[in-house]
């Protein structure tokens, strides 16, 4: 294994410190819970939380602010987070307008953000927590870690809608709606390349070979449908496209939103690639494409590799995904 770490097992808490002592002006950090939240946290909305596993950056942690998650609570990496870091990160965020916690469908999560929920509840009987479970990966049906479809890059929509919404005043009722609604219209599938090492492991989390490809891949190195040869990139395409099209099913004029994501390892020159066969795609599938995303949203660590989301629009999703966000993600 080769990578930029002291003690492998401190590999969050050191990321976690990094990413806080870059942003001191905009976010805190509670290093006991892996809780990144916003300096600004404001009491007269309803707040947001998302956390994973770790490993998948710029996915949770890296999404805090105005416009987006109001705090984040990862666990190890490829780790659901403890079920005390979700209730201690609950408790910070309770105010009179209630907490929504967005969760990825695998059963980890599901048992550690179900049990915080009772807990919080069980606290304060007035507190207010809605939930919603993002599931877009259509690849397969049950895998490693879940039981039923698997949340991936998909959960950037609903935390870019859901988010905005939450700015402007909407109720904990309409933003478990809108954050269903959203999900409900998001597919994705993804393939892998090469495998990925996650520090603590130090040694790759399954063999692949040389002239190999995992065809839908799930973000923690999960079996996707089958292990495949090496194609040219527009096979590739043509597979998720039609996969993730038909599952909807998207249809001839539908204005979507589409997402060229790299695992990790993949340059952004293949991603515009990628990009640019898919966009042929949905002009010839009659699809238009109102709001692109190309690059790294939820990654595999190092992984080579991407996956491809579409994302069904109408005018009250569109708007909230052109409203404005301000993250640790920037450019200038």
């Amino acid at each position: 294994m080769k990578k930029f770490v002291d003690d492998p097992t401190q590999f969050v808490h050191d990321m976690e410190e990094g990413l806080y002592l870059a942003n001191k002006d905009s976010l805190k950090w509670v290093p006991e819970y892996n809780i990144i939240y916003r300096a600004d946290l404001p009491k007269d909305k309803v707040l947001i939380m998302q956390g994973s596993g770790s490993g998948h950056e710029p996915a949770h942690i890296m999404a805090v602010g105005p416009g987006m998650l109001d705090a984040a609570c990862p666990g190890a990496v490829f780790a659901a987070p403890p079920m005390d870091f979700v209730l201690e990160c609950t408790r910070l965020l309770k105010n009179p307008h209630g907490v929504l916690h967005i969760i990825n469908n695998y059963q980890g999560d599901r048992m550690a953000w179900d049990m915080a929920k009772e807990m919080a509840e069980a606290e304060d009987p007035d507190l207010k927590i809605g939930v919603i479970i993002v599931n877009d990966d259509v690849a397969v049906e049950d895998s490693l870690y879940t039981t039923g479809r698997r949340g991936v890059a998909g959960n950037f929509f609903v935390m870019k809608a859901v988010g905005a919404a939450s700015e402007q005043g909407k109720s904990l009722e309409e933003l478990v709606a809108l954050g269903e609604k959203v999900n409900g219209w998001t597919r994705s599938m993804g393939v892998a390349l090469t495998s990925c090492t996650p520090p603590a492991k130090g040694t790759p989390i399954f063999e692949i070979g040389d002239d190999e490809i995992e065809v839908g891949v799930g973000i923690h190195g999960e079996p996707g449908r089958r292990r495949d040869k090496i194609r040219p990139a527009s096979e590739i395409v043509d597979e998720l496209f039609e996969a993730i099209r038909s599952d909807l099913p998207f249809e001839s004029g539908d204005r979507v939103a589409v997402m060229v994501n790299g695992l990790g390892g993949t340059p952004i020159s293949e991603l515009y690639l990628l990009y640019g066969l898919v966009a042929k795609k949905c002009e010839a599938a009659g699809l238009t494409i109102a709001k692109n995303y190309v690059g790294n949203y939820c990654t595999s660590l190092e992984m080579q590799g991407f996956s491809l989301t579409l994302s069904k629009l109408d005018d009250e999703i569109e708007g909230y995904l052109d409203a404005p966000a301000s993250i640790p993600i920037r450019v200038f």
